[in-house]
């Protein structure tokens, strides 16, 4: 496994609009034994109830989510461009119907009990604190409902604290 050291929050100097919205990454978890992971391209890092934090977003029909659920921690794992067509195919299958952590070959490894991606150039490790299911009457402008929610697939938004943040020596 290539190592990783671990970066506090405060000597984390990426862009986050670039290294999320452009350069995707994975948010994985872990349930009964079996690890899931989906490509993701919405959420942020700020700071919420005097801790470091993360926002993702997950759409109930997403795999995924049954393990970001069911997990007290999941990651998020930052990868070199040249994975963007690994993060492409993440990105278009569900775990459900096929191994796609091994026919990406891609390889988990795990902090603690959290497990990331070897081949990631940096990982979040997170603790969730947070969930809740967007409701359309919390929209404050109009539009946005119908635009990203035609099928009434509201994201859950979950807010977690930033344990560790670690990075390829």
């Amino acid at each position: 496994m290539k190592k990783f050291k671990e970066i506090t929050p405060e000597q984390f100097d990426e862009n986050p609009f670039k290294l999320i919205g452009v350069d995707w990454m994975l948010i994985t978890a872990e349930k009964d034994g079996k690890v899931n992971t989906m490509t993701a391209a919405w959420g942020g890092l700020g700071v919420m109830w005097s801790k470091n934090v993360v926002f993702i977003v997950i759409r109930p029909q997403r795999y995924t989510k049954e393990f970001v659920d069911a997990a007290s921690t999941f990651s998020l794992s930052f990868l070199e461009k040249n994975f963007k067509k690994q993060l492409g195919y993440i990105g278009s299958v569900s775990g459900r119907d096929e191994d796609k952590i091994g026919k990406s070959g891609l390889t988990v490894v795990h902090e603690g009990d959290t497990p990331f991606f070897e081949e990631a150039n940096m990982a979040v490790i997170c603790k969730k604190l947070y969930s809740q299911a967007y409701q359309p009457e919390c929209f404050t402008v109009e539009g946005v409902d119908e635009e990203w929610y035609p099928d009434k697939d509201f994201h859950t938004m979950y807010i977690a604290e930033i344990e560790k943040i670690l990075v390829k020596k």
